[in-house]
């Protein structure tokens, strides 16, 4: 049987995450960027190009909840909308070289900040974090696995009929 403690765990995941993104902005003088304009710009590394509707598709979100947060995104210069040279009727949605500078400088501090924290950690906790790692990628493909399981095609919630 498992000590496994699941408020336990989310109870130290969602402070954790929190406190490392403030920490990076902090370092880094990063402006605040709200979550799901941060997932967008994950799901477009550099040389990514995506539809809206992929977009919201991969997501988990609604066509038009992405719509907005495409129009929010464009104002503040992080993404690029350009029409596709395939089908004209269609746009094509790719991260900002500011954004992609954003997330790379984001993603240095967060790196430096944590490894400075592990630097005052036993070896005891290295080694358990370390063994850690495979299952938390694994937690993470689950609930994202769940959440969009649980979205219909359109990114709104399925109806029980359809579960």
């Amino acid at each position: 049987m498992s000590d496994l403690d699941p408020a336990t765990l989310a109870a130290v995941i969602s402070p954790l995450r929190r406190t490392l993104l403030a920490a990076a902005r902090a370092a880094e003088r990063l402006p605040e960027i709200p979550d799901a304009q941060i997932e967008i710009i994950r799901a477009l590394p550099r040389g990514t190009v995506a539809a809206p509707g992929e977009l919201a598709q991969r997501l988990g979100l609604n066509r038009s909840t992405v719509s907005n947060l495409l129009r929010a995104m464009e104002a503040s210069g992080l993404i690029t909308r350009r029409q596709r040279t395939d089908d004209r009727r269609q746009v094509a949605v790719l991260a900002s070289a500011r954004a992609l500078d954003l997330f790379d400088r984001f993603d240095r501090a967060s790196a430096e900040l944590v490894t400075t924290a592990v630097g005052t950690l036993s070896a005891q906790d290295h080694e358990a974090l370390a063994a850690a790692l495979p299952a938390l990628h694994r937690l993470r493909d689950a609930l994202n696995a769940q959440r969009l399981n649980a979205a219909g095609p359109t990114g709104t919630p399925k109806s029980e009929e359809e579960k």
